[in-house]
């Protein structure tokens, strides 16, 4: 175990650390210096601008021994930890420069989680009260904190997060065997998803989790189905406990337990996504999506162009006449060109594929599912499922490896 003192080397490990860089490159202004703005990662943000959002944590250093981690006990790897008061000092220095636009804080738990907690807690409110910081803080929440350090979070954070991990304790025994789901894990979630639930009934959003709770699975690892993870992510969404679910493929470790499992096909990452995003904007239900016998997605094809093409009754769909919840239904229009169609056909309704385009409609994909008064766009040919490899077959050659943690702190 390597310890580190500099404050400048201690960021860049945990800012590196703290990030998992697969949804972009790391933000960084042409003036900005090097090297200061490790862990700072852009992501969307209303109206689809792109913000800076610095993700540190209070340290990498852990006693649990989960066995995907590279920060697991026991695990070769440089150490370091910063006291809140850094956390908080360097993250406003950042911000005040304009390089940073909110926070993601997370930790390794090296001992207590209840201290850990309180530690993170301490950084929160010491940004929150000293600094009068009014923007975006996401905490997440550690297993085994207490009930009481939950609903302080909630009140300093704008959103909160659980790692789930695995869908069912059978999975998460072999992921990470000192976690519990159901006695640690969904407990936290519930807790923290109830304060931000009560708070938008009661008509006081901004008091308690405003942007609400997300969590994330590492997929590909345990044996654990797309329909097992995607039916609890269903339940808690459904509650109103969870806003979004985030998902991340399995990429073995090189010295843990692990490594010596095949890397998880990347494309199911992103059927998840694709699939979970259908249950919580479109109206679709768990038995709308194209599973197969053992419960996966198809790799081949995006789960609504699968459901799509397995129900050729349901289309053609007149796009001038079509209710909005049929409208969603239709390979290329999302929730936005719904919308905008509905409004479109009472001022002046689409005449063709550019105008569908101008509404936010791809009408390459749509095309085969619609027709415009009857009038059909283009003959182009139904999507066809490919044949798929087997799920648990990879390409030849030696397993890739990471040294990045595959639930990693989104």
């Amino acid at each position: 175990m390597v310890h580190l003192t500099s404050l400048e080397e201690r960021l860049e490990i945990l800012g590196r650390d703290g990030m998992e860089d697969r949804e972009g490159r790391a933000f960084r202004p042409a003036s900005g210096a090097k090297g200061a703005l490790t862990g700072i990662v852009p992501v969307q943000g209303p109206g689809g601008r792109v913000l800076p959002l610095m993700r540190v944590m209070v340290s990498n250093a852990c006693s649990f021994s989960c066995g995907y981690c590279p920060l697991r006990a026991g695990r070769t790897v440089r150490r370091a930890a910063l006291t809140p008061e850094e956390v908080g000092e360097a993250f406003m220095a950042l911000h005040r420069r304009g390089l940073a636009s909110g926070l993601f804080l997370t930790s390794g738990i090296p001992g207590s989680p209840v201290r850990m907690m309180d530690r993170m807690l301490v950084a929160a409110e010491w940004l929150r009260r000293r600094h009068g910081y009014r923007g975006y803080l996401h905490l997440k929440l550690l297993p085994g904190a207490e009930p009481a350090q939950v609903e302080e979070a909630g009140r300093l954070a704008s959103r909160l997060s659980v790692n789930l991990e695995a869908p069912d304790d059978r999975y998460l025994a072999r992921l990470a065997p000192e976690k519990r789901l159901r006695e640690d894990l969904l407990p936290l979630l519930r807790l923290s998803g109830a304060l931000s639930r009560t708070a938008r009934a009661e008509g006081r959003p901004e008091t308690a989790v405003p942007a609400g709770v997300t969590t994330q699975f590492v997929v590909g690892a345990s044996g654990e189905s797309d329909r097992e993870v995607l039916s609890l992510v269903a339940d808690l969404e459904r509650e109103h406990l969870l806003h979004h679910a985030h998902f991340s493929h399995f990429v073995p470790v090189a010295d843990t337990p692990l490594e010596g499992l095949p890397e998880a096909p990347a494309a199911r990452e992103r059927r998840l996504y694709q699939a979970e995003y259908l249950l919580r904007r479109y109206g679709f239900g768990l038995a709308d999506l194209p599973f197969d016998a053992a419960g996966n997605l198809p790799l081949a094809l995006d789960p609504k162009g699968a459901w799509a093409a397995a129900h050729p009754e349901a289309f053609p769909v007149d796009l001038l006449r079509a209710p909005r919840e049929t409208l969603l239904r239709v390979p290329g229009v999302g929730p936005r060109a719904a919308a905008r169609l509905l409004v479109a056909r009472r001022q002046g309704p689409p005449r063709g594929e550019r105008d569908l385009a101008r509404l936010g409609v791809r009408a390459a994909a749509a095309a085969p599912y619609v027709t415009l008064g009857g009038r059909r766009l283009a003959a182009a040919a139904r999507p066809r499922q490919l044949p798929l490899l087997s799920p648990t077959l990879h390409p030849p050659g030696p397993p890739r490896r990471t040294d990045t943690p595959p639930c990693a702190f989104r």
